[in-house]
């Protein structure tokens, strides 16, 4: 079994060598990146978060975001949430010089990582769809749900994606308690 599986949404695509000498740009939780560079790969890992990639061919401009919440959040640590960063990746996209009629988006994340917790993949993937299909912004592809992490490489300036998936995911037991040390059955003076 191989631990990555890698897919791409352009099979034949052929605009993202591996290591084409460029720079790579690593998008974190709750920040996102955008790039008119051809030579700059933007690249991020999710879990249940999901990334929007979105650009624009004519300009040849995109830029990537990595929210870990849908929806707004309130007061601090709105950069976590969908909207705020759904809304700098289109603002800062026009401020480049994109047009908003000609963006495409392609959706990728949203698994659901564990039994035990709720599932927040699959609201954050809820969200990017309806907030694009309302802002009018076509979604090309996507990559969604599952169990498994994902590794994105994006090339802003043709909208090409390679994606790594992370296979084998096993919930790690517990320890074992530590085992008693046994007590010398003679006493030493």
């Amino acid at each position: 079994m191989r631990p990555f599986e890698e897919t791409s949404d352009r099979a034949a695509d052929r605009s993202m060598p591996p290591d084409a000498g460029g720079r790579t740009i690593t998008v974190i939780q709750g920040d996102l990146a955008i790039s008119a560079d051809p030579k700059v790969t933007i690249s991020t890992v999710l879990g249940s978060c999901v990334a929007v990639c979105m650009f624009e061919e004519n300009v040849r401009i995109g830029g990537m975001n990595h929210f870990l919440l849908p929806g707004e959040g309130g007061g601090n640590g709105t950069q976590r949430y969908g909207v705020h960063l759904m809304e700098l990746l289109i603002n800062g996209l026009l401020k480049a010089g994109a047009s908003r009629a000609r963006l495409r988006a392609k959706i990728f994340g949203g698994a659901r990582m564990s039994d035990n917790l709720r599932d927040i993949g699959r609201g954050n993937v809820d969200f990017a769809q309806s907030f694009l299909l309302r802002e009018g912004i076509p979604i090309l592809s996507e990559h969604v749900g599952g169990r498994q992490a994902r590794r994105l490489k994006f090339n802003p300036t043709t909208g090409a994606v390679q994606q790594l998936l992370v296979s084998g995911i096993e919930d790690v037991a517990a320890a074992p308690p530590p085992r008693p040390v046994p007590k010398p059955d003679i006493t030493l003076f």
